[in-house]
């Protein structure tokens, strides 16, 4: 028995009927039973309803004074790149004065046609814009195993798109079509120039500012930030992709292709392919505000 019920009479006092005027029958026990339910019930509805509804979360933000530009997945689409870092300016200009940085969700290389080109530009935006800061991607990471001449890579970096990369380097499409694995390699090995080589490898695996986790291609559900494994970080795709819950940040990543930036409860996904599309996006981030820019044909 609750201690709701017990602490009501089974037999209410007596009432009179509001139209005979006469007093009503007293309950039976069974009556009293329904009654104390009745009650019972309607304190709980009562408390429901008066208590306060807990404050919708506060907005993820990054801290004041700061405007962050995140890119998504360039893919060696330079032409693509110089029109999105002149929006990028402009934006950045209209906005007023804030401490503005730039942050490179990786993929750089591989697919699209001028890799050699794109690294370029961006260790001349390093010089200019000395914060910028760049994520390392799977395709970063297979292009300097492959320069290293890594047996197992090879074969998976000439399938996706490393030929292209290998071409963007003045490499001759003959030659490469007619090299084997081990000739490609040293092929390789002498088109790539040194400072593109330290470039790449200067590259971090993940970024934390304010509310939000900058990444290449996700994070681990169920695993602190701080202890994710890196081949999650450039690889992971469908445990992360499918989780609903939240992570310790909002997660901003790239390396998964949508037909546009995709904005969920716990992850932004930038990638729109750049390289497929002619779509390259990034998006703003000011206190807890977010916006999206974008470089191609009609955008």
């Amino acid at each position: 028995m609750c201690s709701v019920r017990a602490a009501i009479p089974l037999t209410p006092p007596r009432r009179r009927d509001r139209i005979s005027g006469l007093p009503r029958a007293r309950p039976s026990s069974s009556d009293g039973d329904a009654y104390a339910v009745c009650y019972d019930r309607k304190a709980m509805v009562f408390k429901l309803l008066s208590r306060k509804s807990a404050p919708p979360p506060a907005p993820a933000a990054i801290p004041v004074g700061m405007r962050i530009y995140a890119v998504g997945d360039i893919h060696g689409c330079d032409l693509l790149l110089d029109q999105l870092l002149q929006r990028i300016d402009a934006d950045n200009a209209a906005r007023g004065p804030a401490t503005s940085q730039l942050i490179f969700l990786g993929d750089l290389v591989d697919r699209g046609p001028a890799s050699a080109q794109v690294v370029e530009r961006l260790i001349a935006l390093r010089e200019q814009r000395p914060d910028t800061r760049f994520l390392l991607g799977n395709h970063e990471e297979i292009f300097l195993r492959a320069i290293e001449n890594d047996a197992r890579i090879l074969p998976l970096f000439c399938r996706i798109g490393g030929r292209e990369t290998g071409l963007s380097y003045g490499i001759p499409e003959d030659v490469y079509n007619a090299a084997g694995y081990a000739e490609l390699a040293a092929l390789l090995r002498e088109a790539v120039p040194e400072h593109h080589i330290a470039f790449l490898k200067s590259f971090e695996d993940m970024i934390v500012i304010g509310d939000y986790a900058f990444v290449h291609a996700g994070v681990r559900p169920g695993r602190a930030l701080d202890h994710q494994r890196t081949s999650d970080l450039r690889w992971i795709r469908d445990e992360f992709l499918d989780f609903r819950g939240q992570f310790d940040k909002l997660i901003v990543h790239g390396h998964t292709i949508t037909s546009d930036v995709e904005s969920l409860p716990n992850r932004i996904g930038l990638d729109t392919g750049a390289y497929a599309s002619g779509i390259l996006s990034a998006m703003g981030f000011e206190r807890d505000e977010r916006w999206v820019l974008q470089a191609g044909p009609e955008a």
